[in-house]
């Protein structure tokens, strides 16, 4: 055992309105985008994953129209720096993700989003962001960004400056 301990956990949340404000949330957020940085977005059928990668997919500068790729299990669009997409729903688990090739070398010049990240397991990748999203009453949702390490506490800070904005 190195005897060195994982970084502290740390999280945020906030609460969107509409579809439009969680957008504008993930727009924010790809402000702070890195290459190699991978978010898990999480949360039921219809919590809002999607309008959450449309509005990062936007944030870098992508045109191209963002939808689900559920049936192509990764779809790439180029901006800033390119954004794989990717939609876990259908996979059985880690081994089935990995063995399809949704995780490679390439994704390190990019930002990776995967819907349905909790399909993998957390030890594939500890230094994701975990991005879970509640539906609430009406269109509000709850969003949570948590994660450890550097990668946490940018978005963290992108997150709380779009907020003290007045979003």
């Amino acid at each position: 055992m190195s005897g060195v301990l994982p970084a502290p956990l740390v999280s945020w949340c906030a609460l969107t309105g509409s579809a439009e404000q969680t957008r504008a949330l993930a727009a924010a957020l790809a402000a702070v985008a890195r290459p190699g940085d991978r978010m898990a977005l999480v949360g039921p059928l219809g919590a809002g994953k999607t309008q959450f990668a449309k509005g990062f997919a936007t944030g870098l500068g992508i045109r191209d129209v963002v939808n689900s790729p559920s049936f192509t299990l990764m779809a790439e669009y180029q901006g800033r720096l390119t954004l794989f997409h990717q939609d876990l729903y259908r996979l059985a688990g880690t081994a089935e993700a990995l063995a399809g090739g949704l995780l490679d070398e390439r994704q390190d010049e990019g930002v990776t989003l995967s819907e349905w990240a909790d399909r993998l397991d957390d030890a594939l990748d500890p230094a994701r962001l975990t991005v879970t999203i509640e539906p609430l009453a009406d269109e509000q949702r709850s969003i949570e960004l948590r994660g450890r390490d550097e990668i946490a506490v940018r978005y963290i800070a992108a997150a709380r400056d779009w907020q003290a904005a007045g979003a």
